[in-house]
């Protein structure tokens, strides 16, 4: 039965993941200037860096998985070359909501309400 609730929760994470990941969109355009094409590959592999340091390695070094999403955000802005398509308040909490209880059920086996 356990074995079940983690896969309900893994299959409730990956479809709030698809939910949410279908509204951003990466740009492959060339820029005039140099520095655009760093920050928009710095902004994926410092927020990637920062979601994998929470969740593998929270102990030894969780902070700095803080400082790595939060820095990934401000090269978001920086770049200019993530497109976010508009979505509904309905639509982005059932997909965050999807991601969140897939989660709780992987790491605890319920959801608490």
């Amino acid at each position: 039965m356990r074995f079940f609730i983690k896969l309900v929760g893994l299959a409730l994470v990956f479809v709030g993941i698809y939910f949410l990941g279908q509204n951003i969109f990466f740009t492959t355009q060339i820029s005039p200037y140099w520095w655009r094409d760093i920050s928009a590959t710095a902004s994926v592999l410092t927020i990637t860096g920062g979601i994998i340091s929470i969740l593998f390695f929270r102990r030894a070094v969780g902070e700095l998985g803080w400082i790595l999403i939060g820095l990934g955000i401000i090269l978001v802005f920086v770049s200019g070359r993530v497109i976010l398509r508009p979505t509904s308040l309905w639509y982005f909490f059932l997909s965050f909501a999807s991601l969140i209880a897939g989660f709780k059920l992987i790491t605890t086996g319920r959801i608490d309400f």
